[in-house]
């Protein structure tokens, strides 16, 4: 099996949590990433401190969403933090994934598709017509279009997008049991793996109690 990577959704304006997520996941057989999304980025001391990160993989889910000119212009104004991954919503339409890509340098550009937290339900409420898979297909197709770097999408839709793009894909929504919180389309991570996710995004399962003993569980799940 190929070496499990894992990106910890870093979830807590905490500093010192943060420290010590980061201490108790390191570790030999899963390669791990941290995830630090509006919550951190946009807290007091949370910026300052990813721009001294060193040596980490770090991905900026920040979700971009704006027009082209301004998406070029955020890349470039969070040059500094260093990072490796940058989240946009694909919905931010082609010509805005075009410029964010020219402008990303060394920055993966990840497109983001429909959130986890959305179900067909959601979607009407919103106003799309499409049902989910077919609206993800689509975004898919877009992404490889303007060449990005990777792709968010529910686990469950993996093995439909990677018809379509050929890049790595990043898998939230991953939990250990069957209890979802907030998000709707979920999946275990041995089942993630197998459907072909590169990388599984996981918060509160990790987190959440002893660190330590939850990175020891989801190792054990995946060697079952």
């Amino acid at each position: 099996m190929k070496k499990i990577k894992i990106f910890v959704a870093c979830d807590t304006t905490k500093i010192e949590k943060i420290r010590e997520i980061i201490s108790k996941t390191n570790n030999s057989k899963i390669k791990i990433g941290y995830k630090f999304g509006l919550e951190f980025l946009n807290s007091k001391t949370g910026r300052t401190y990813v721009s001294k990160i060193r040596n980490k993989i770090i991905f900026a889910d920040l979700k971009l969403h704006d027009i082209p000119n301004t998406c070029s212009s955020a890349i470039n104004a969070i040059k500094d933090l260093k990072i490796n991954y940058l989240t946009m919503h694909i919905s931010s339409g082609l010509e805005a994934l075009k410029a964010a890509k020219k402008a990303s340098g060394k920055i993966k550009i990840v497109g983001v598709t429909i959130l986890t937290s959305l179900n067909n339900k959601a979607l009407r409420e919103i106003g799309f017509d499409k049902d989910v898979k077919k609206l993800v297909l689509h975004q898919a197709r877009l992404a490889s279009k303007a060449k990005l770097d990777a792709i968010v999408c529910s686990a469950q839709e993996v093995k439909l997008v990677k018809k379509v793009f050929k890049k790595e894909i990043i898998t939230p929504g991953i939990r250990f049991s069957l209890k979802t919180n907030d998000q709707k389309r979920t999946l275990t991570p041995k089942k993630a793996i197998a459907n072909g996710a590169d990388w599984l995004v996981i918060g509160r399962d990790i987190t959440k109690g002893n660190i330590k003993k939850n990175i020891k569980k989801l190792i054990d799940q995946l060697n079952r």
